[in-house]
């Protein structure tokens, strides 16, 4: 197979360990087999077999590389908008008040119930290529806007579709406890029984990568919630974790017990909970997009995870209530000026700690075997891109070794 080197750049490997931050190369080299990457380092190094081998070479004009970046929690396929009720929160009217009188997650249902498939990929591409614009490469996409097998199945099958026609990759997450459909009102456990119906039927249909829940006062229970994460076990199925957003649940302990790929939120993580995620391997995912958009007033508690030396990623939490948001590298800003993670820690939470939230070990860092997803920056240092408010210096995307 041909070989394909980058030169005249700089890169950021975000290798866990490095001897410099954010693993900085200067004057570095990539060289690409394929859809991976062959080797990465000093230019000067690069091993003479490997260079003579290459067919096509590239002068990356000064850039920096980056991974790709990873949007690892989003609610990308949903159909209406709610600035309405952005409105009323404005008003004093709080989030739960909205959700308790059927606005909130009911209504966005509402919509994308009515939608068809068609009108859904059309406005779910819109927000895809802004991601893609800056730079994203691999995202998440949750279901939980139709609460209803046949709508769930619409909105998983637009997302997998999304990926067919763009140079990206789709995780997808079935996140039936979402909420509870107006017409299982007073009945959440009959509900429950409903999720569990739908779980076998759209992973046989090859729909689901993993599992979800909203665990929280106005969702579902710990109870109700563990009968999904067994369930999902039992299939073979990771699962993940809206955790501690408006209390402490005890929710990111029930997903370190199930080895949960990540708990997200967080806001009222507990000591224990941390403890709890560092022991399980669980990557903690900050939403600063929602803490902002929500006017939260409770940080997640970062010295903790800090602390325990629980993973963090960050993520945009695209979605139509709580972070109508398509910037990344807005979310590493926010990360940095409302969280207080250093830009080193935010470039890591949307590369190598987002592809751990995600399950994936072949992306998230430049390394010898990873695959070949890396952009162009034109920035000098690593830290503009959390630096700069509303700017995108996306120079160039390479997707699976391919310029994009």
């Amino acid at each position: 197979m041909s070989l394909q080197l980058w030169t005249n750049c700089n890169a950021a490997t975000l290798q866990a360990g490095a001897a410099q931050p954010y693993g900085l190369v200067e004057d570095a080299a990539l060289v690409v087999e394929g859809e991976s990457i062959a080797w990465v380092g000093p230019r000067a190094d690069v091993p003479a077999d490997l260079l003579a081998g290459c067919s096509a070479q590239h002068d990356a004009g000064g850039a920096l590389i980056t991974p790709g970046l990873i949007d690892c929690h989003t609610h990308l396929v949903y159909g209406g908008d709610r600035a309405h009720e952005f409105e009323l929160r404005l008003n004093g009217v709080t989030y739960e008040e909205i959700a308790r009188a059927g606005g909130g997650i009911a209504s966005t249902v509402k919509a994308t119930r009515a939608a068809s498939a068609q009108e859904l990929q059309a406005q779910s591409a819109t927000r895809l290529k802004a991601l893609i614009a800056e730079g994203v490469t691999t995202l998440e996409i949750k279901s939980g806007y139709g609460l209803a097998l046949e709508h769930e199945r619409k909105t998983l099958a637009v997302a997998r579709a999304l990926a067919q026609d763009h140079a990206v990759d789709i995780r997808t997450t079935f996140l039936g406890a979402h909420a509870v459909p107006s017409e299982f009102s007073g009945r959440t456990d009959a509900y429950v029984d409903a999720v569990l119906e739908m779980l076998p039927v759209l992973h046989a249909e090859g729909l689901v990568d993993t599992v979800d829940a909203f665990c929280e006062r106005i969702a579902f229970s710990a109870a109700q919630t563990e009968r999904i994460f067994a369930a999902a076990k039992a299939l073979g199925i990771p699962v993940k974790l809206h955790a501690e957003q408006l209390s402490d649940s005890g929710g990111a302990q029930l997903a370190a017990r199930y080895g949960a790929l990540s708990c997200d939120h967080l806001e009222w993580l507990s000591a224990e909970g941390a403890k709890a995620m560092a022991a399980a391997g669980t990557v903690a995912v900050l939403l600063p997009g929602a803490f902002y958009f929500l006017r939260e007033t409770r940080l997640p508690p970062v010295e903790l995870l800090r602390k325990h030396a629980v993973p963090v990623a960050i993520s945009t939490d695209c979605n139509p209530g709580s972070s109508p948001c398509t910037s990344l590298l807005l979310m590493l800003n926010m990360a940095c000026t409302l969280f207080r993670l250093t830009p080193e820690e935010a470039l890591a939470g949307a590369t190598r700690h987002a592809a751990a939230a995600l399950g994936l070990r072949d992306r998230g860092v430049l390394a010898k075997g990873m695959r070949a997803d890396f952009v162009l920056w034109d920035v000098r240092r690593p830290a503009e891109l959390s630096y700069a408010v509303g700017a995108n210096p996306r120079l160039q995307t390479v997707f699976k070794g391919q310029i994009v």
